[in-house]
């Protein structure tokens, strides 16, 4: 064995490891279509892991039943419309947030908050459709969820956890679950559909070790089989079916990631007991390990027609802890320039009160936070007039809300989804534009 120093100016076997950095930039600057066809890169570990932190992902905070803006993003004190709570500054000159939200005010440099979202839906399952799909429905046609068209667009790289990862508590009887028991996916098929864990539904195990070379070689065979039929026969439902084994195989295989027991001591009181904190560590994790997109729901705790302060006064401090906690962690992991954050619900709350002290649905004005991939920090886009009935100027909806969503992620809001004898839709309709004020 040659124990001698390299001589100046050779090159050692470290050398020979990926510059994670430059070679993503260079993949990057070439246009090339899919990192994924130089599949033996794969086998670097180097590469894998930077690969695995490059990649642009999602993590959508869906805040189910729409939370009042006046208590969250855009306080109204001493007006009418304002509940008790008063308002305090942020660490953006100017900008004040409801005094229930201490910790995001303190990162508001971080966040970017959209307080002039205008939409049309009323009801919440109508509601929900519109803002998780992006556009108004079309008869006859079921558009892809954002999860199912994040899931066609990017991919996964080098991971074994599904595209497209709905994490919620399992509520009955309420319109968020009819909605989960609508086609996420639409026509872009059900191997874009989510996996959908939490409640009862968070029930992965692994095959006894013993078993595990026999499991193997069933499942390679399986494959083998159902691979032959899909091509002989050009079969979609094989196909779908081939995607949704080789989910579960990967998710048996990363099971860890969804056992609340895995979590830290630590972690868990940053982010809480309730189930959105614990369903929001395990997406941070998630995200960590390479999962494109993860959707967080909270039930339907934000419909507040009874009591709003009171129930709201609970709400949003548990929201404000999760969100200040996540996007540290983002940051300190080095996620947060490749994850984009979006915290919303399908609408928000009346500017006045009703007979039970509680605020109805309102589209007509409403606010959203976003931040990190492909987003500026610190910016407060439009406002709401003085009682917050209406946008003081200009007004977002769903489409630029998708569009802004898309071009933060590097892929064309407007173009054509490949269909075969069907008409013409693309990701975004209307060719409507980006929030550009967020836009970097």
């Amino acid at each position: 064995m040659n124990l001698d120093p390299p001589l100046p100016g050779s090159c050692t076997p470290d050398d020979h490891r990926l510059h994670r950095r430059l070679f993503l930039k260079g993949l990057a600057a070439s246009g090339l279509p899919a990192v994924t066809s130089f599949s033996g890169l794969f086998t670097n570990p180097v590469f894998a892991e930077a690969a695995k932190k490059a990649q642009k992902k999602v993590l959508l905070l869906w805040l189910c039943g729409g939370p009042s803006q006046f208590e969250t993003w855009d306080p109204k004190p001493g007006r009418a419309s304002s509940g008790p709570f008063p308002s305090i500054p942020t660490s953006v000159p100017g900008v004040r947030f409801s005094s229930l939200m201490p910790r995001c005010a303190g990162i508001a440099h971080d966040l970017n908050v959209v307080r002039c979202m205008r939409t049309k839906q009323t009801e919440h399952l109508q509601a929900i459709n519109l803002l998780t799909r992006g556009n108004p429905d079309r008869a006859g046609f079921t558009r892809p969820t954002l999860g199912a068209a994040i899931s066609a667009a990017l991919g996964a790289v080098n991971t074994k956890l599904p595209n497209f990862i709905l994490l919620d508590p399992n509520p009955r009887g309420n319109e968020f679950e009819a909605y989960k028991a609508s086609d996420l996916a639409g026509w872009l098929g059900p191997q874009h559909a989510p996996v959908r864990l939490g409640g009862s539904f968070t029930q992965l195990g692994r095959a006894v070790d013993a078993l595990a070379d026999a499991k193997e070689d069933r499942l390679a065979l399986r494959q083998y089989f159902s691979k032959k039929y899909e091509n002989e026969r050009n079969s979609r439902t094989a196909a779908a079916q081939n995607v949704a084994f080789d989910k579960m195989k990967g998710l048996t295989a990363s099971a860890d990631l969804f056992d609340p027991a895995k979590l830290t001591e630590v972690d868990r009181s940053r982010y809480g007991p309730g189930t959105f904190g614990i369903h929001t560590l395990m997406a941070r994790n998630l995200i960590e390990n390479g999962a494109p997109f993860v959707m967080v729901a909270n039930g339907m705790p934000w419909d507040n027609h009874v009591l709003n302060h009171e129930i709201h006064q609970m709400l949003v401090p548990e929201l404000d802890r999760i969100l200040h906690h996540l996007l540290a962690d983002l940051k300190d992991r080095g996620l947060l320039d490749h994850t984009l954050v979006v915290a919303m619900g399908e609408f928000g709350r009346t500017p006045w009160l009703n007979t039970s002290r509680g605020r109805d649905h309102y589209p007509n004005a409403w606010s959203l936070m976003m931040t990190g991939c492909g987003l500026k920090r610190g910016t407060i886009v439009g406002a709401t007039d003085a009682d917050g009935v209406d946008p003081d100027g200009k007004s977002y909806d769903e489409q630029n809300l998708f569009a802004t969503i898309f071009t933060a992620l590097g892929i064309d809001p407007h173009a054509e989804y490949d269909l075969t004898n069907m008409p013409t839709f693309h990701r975004v309709e209307d060719r409507a534009e980006p929030i550009r004020e967020v836009l970097a």
